[in-house]
């Protein structure tokens, strides 16, 4: 089974007082949060993660780490922009698709969502996984139709036209339309014998429902 959800990452800089080794590049001081979105757009804390590890530029002196708790926030300072290779961790040893996330200065604070799928998620993680909405098996998951009506149930007849129409009819269109209903009555159809009236327009009415005539 495959679980998709969407992962929001926070982005946090602004520049910081100390030093650059690079003159047009101010130092600055920035800051990762890894949020998980529910159905509805909503952000919740992405604990169905057991650690996050982040793989940052292998200029720095500690490139790879590692965040045991929501919302696992990376912290660190630098001038450079860059690319960021985030691993998410359902278990010790098991992981999701790197997320790669753009590390810039463009902006103060910004966010950027990515989709990550679970693959056959444990029983455990599955509920969790529902806390943010249903799985691919649940039967609130199924599209629902809307709006379809079944042509039975979409018809509408106007009983005191076919009445009309009934008293204009000959004896022999009369038979067979008693004929008709006769034919194709089912076990909901009551038919009620009428020997004095059995031809006057309000018997047949009655006779004649739920079938139309044209």
């Amino acid at each position: 089974m495959l679980v998709e959800r969407k992962i929001k990452v926070v982005t946090e800089q602004h520049v910081i007082d100390k030093p650059s080794p690079v003159e047009a590049f101010p130092m600055r001081e920035w800051s990762l949060k890894v949020f998980l979105l529910d159905e509805d757009g909503n952000e919740r804390p992405a604990d169905v993660f057991t650690k996050v590890v982040y793989n940052l530029h292998p200029t720095f002196d500690n490139p790879v780490q590692s965040f045991q708790k929501a919302p696992f926030t990376c912290k660190n300072e630098g001038w450079g922009e860059f690319e960021i290779s985030i691993d998410c961790y359902t278990t010790e040893k098991t992981k999701l698709a790197p997320i790669i996330h753009d590390l810039n200065f463009q902006q103060d604070r910004y966010e950027q969502t990515h989709t990550v799928v679970f693959k056959n998620p444990s029983q455990n993680l599955q509920e969790r996984l529902r806390e943010t909405g249903p799985l691919p098996t649940d039967d609130d998951h199924r599209p629902k139709k809307k709006g379809i009506a079944t042509k039975k149930s979409s018809q509408k007849y106007d009983y005191e036209k076919i009445a009309e129409s009934l008293e204009k009819l000959e004896e022999e269109d009369l038979l067979r339309v008693i004929q008709i209903i006769n034919e194709n009555k089912g076990p909901d159809t009551y038919i009620r014998s009428d020997v004095e009236g059995e031809f006057s327009p309000s018997s047949l009415y009655h006779h004649s429902y739920p079938y139309p005539f044209p």
